[in-house]
Formats: structure tokens, sequence, C-alpha cells
């Protein structure tokens, strides 16, 4: 990828870095969804204040993605952020595309390639909540948290994909990054939350299979599991003397390195940060094993001998250090 020149970029409070020097992402180009916002827009901001020309992608709505945010002035969130970069000294561009639909997605894709000359770093982290337990949950709530969060996931990577293999195909070479959003809600298991879980799950599955997919192509797909006090996250039940770590500060610079050359051998890896925790995600593992049975009957006994063996599954509480693991 063909570098491009920027500004000097520093946020407030930071200690100015003249560019190429120690700036990881310097002439990356990214686009970041949701990043009006909570994670969204410390991705946005660290990112060009470590050099990347970045694409701010915000719809403007409010967290159930059913309308406008009332508490919404101005030009917008994705405008906001990028006046907060351009302000700095960085590079940053706005975009309102619903990365949901097809065309929103490839619209994006293509800005950031007619605007700053190519695409380097795509950020997947737009999303919704809709949460409800099963029995009340409607086909619309399902549908609109799925089509966000993990149809969103895939139809930004699947432009930007095809847009890294077309350079391939050309001779150019890529050292690009898919770096996805996934949650505890879905590795873990969080009551209330059968959609969101579902779709960060399936973001998570989706990580790895990509991350094999697209490797032949110059491209590394990883995912993080962020843990911080949103607006998307106010409502779950974290104690108080909790949520003084879960500030989107911490997830930021993991999302940063990712994006940066020094990443390009890690990938089909999920990260777990926050102000708490900061770990790998391990996936499904086969554990205890059996020998294959013909007889029903034979089954229970043999299944119940395997879950003796087993861990058990890790728990949400867990994974905001409310509930230690026994044994």
């Amino acid at each position: 990828m063909t570098e491009h020149s920027i500004n000097q970029t520093t946020l407030p409070g930071d200690t100015p870095t003249p560019p190429g020097a120690g700036r990881l992402c310097d002439g990356r180009i990214c686009v970041v969804t949701g990043a009006g916002r909570g994670i969204g827009r410390e991705y946005a901001l660290m990112l060009a204040a470590q050099g990347a020309h970045v694409v701010v992608n915000d719809v403007g709505g409010d967290r159930t993605g059913s309308g406008p945010d009332p508490d919404d002035v101005g030009a917008g969130p994705a405008a906001q952020v990028v006046d907060e970069i351009t302000a700095a000294g960085g590079a940053a561009v706005a975009n309102t595309d619903d990365i949901s639909s097809w065309a929103g997605a490839a619209a994006l894709v293509a800005q950031a390639v007619e605007v700053f000359g190519g695409l380097d770093v795509v950020v997947n982290n737009a999303g919704i909540l809709r949460d409800r337990m099963l029995v009340n949950m409607s086909e619309e709530e399902w549908d609109s948290v799925i089509r966000v969060h993990l149809k969103g996931t895939f139809a930004v990577s699947r432009h930007a994909a095809a847009h890294w293999r077309d350079r391939t195909k050309a001779g150019e070479t890529n050292d690009a990054r898919i770096i996805n959003t996934t949650s505890v809600s879905g590795l873990y298991g969080n009551v209330g939350q059968a959609n969101y879980g579902a779709a960060k799950a399936g973001i998570a599955g989706f990580t790895v299979i990509a991350a094999r997919e697209l490797a032949r192509y110059g491209v590394t797909v990883n995912a993080i599991a962020p843990g911080a006090l949103t607006r998307m996250t106010e409502d779950l039940p974290i104690p108080d003397e909790a949520k003084a770590a879960l500030d989107p500060r911490w997830v930021a610079p993991v999302c940063v390195w990712l994006a940066s050359r020094l990443s390009a051998d890690v990938t089909e890896t999920v990260i777990e940060v926050s102000g708490t925790n900061f770990a790998i995600a391990e996936g499904w593992h086969r554990g205890p094993k059996g020998s294959p049975l013909s007889d029903p009957a034979e089954v229970d006994a043999a299944v119940r001998k395997l879950l003796a063996d087993a861990r058990p599954n890790m728990t949400f509480a867990e994974t905001t250090n409310q509930q230690p693991r026994n044994g």
C-alpha cells in the first residue's frame, strides 16, 4: 500500500509525536464503523493520534437502532469525531452509510479508497442492543441485532476483502487487517442477550474462518472482546466499583496495535481487554473423549462420565471478576 503523508496528530493532553517517530499506524488507512461514540470513538481518535487516516462511520442512531439519537446535536457524531481529529492535525472523513446494507458497506469501503487512495484496516465495531428474555423477544428484535452486528461485520469485510483480492491479482501486496468486535456475552453467555450474544458468537466464528480464507491475500483477521462502559453496556449488572476500570481507553491500544504493522504475524485470535482483564479467549477445544456408541441406552452413562471430566463453561460473572471459579 502506498503511504500517504499526514499532519502531526495529537489528542488533548498527549505529548506530540513527530510523524514517523514511534507512531504505530503512520500512513495506515483505516475504516472504523460505529465510531461516533464509545469504544469506536476511542478507536478513531487513537488511530489518528498514531498517524492513521480514518474514515469515521456512524449513522447517528440511538443504541437500539430504531431511530435518530435524541441527544444528537449539530452535524452528528461521525462529523464531531472528524472535527476532533482534524482540529488536532489529523486526517479523517465522516461516513454515515448503514453498514448493515450491502450498498452502504460497499460505499464505505469505496470512500476510503477514493479519499485516501487505499485501504489497510477495517475495524468492525458498529452495533445496537435490543435486550430481551428469549420468551419475550420479537422477530424484529432478533433480526435487527443480527443484521447490524453479524451482517454488518460480514458486509464491510466482504467488500474490503474483494478490494484486497483484486490488488493481489494485480500483482500488488497487502499488509491489511480486519479487526472485529465480539463480546463476552457471546463467548460465555449473558442472560437476556440471546440475540446480541448469538451475533457476537457468530462474529468470533466468522473471525477464525475469514482469517484462514484471507491469509493468501495478506490480510489478518482478529477480534476484540472489549469490556467498557458505554451507552451500549450501561444497563448491564456491573458493580459500581468495577465501572471505573471500564473506560474505553483501556481497549483502544489493543485495536491500534492490531491495526499496525507490528501485528502482521497474529491472526484468528480473540483478545479480551478492559481495565480489569487482558487475556486471550481460547476457542472451542475437544475435551474428554470416549468411544462411539451404537446403543442409546449406553449414552447416558457415557456422557455423564465425560461431563464429570470436563471443565464447566465460563460464566459471564467471571468475566467481570464478580464470581471466582471453583475448582
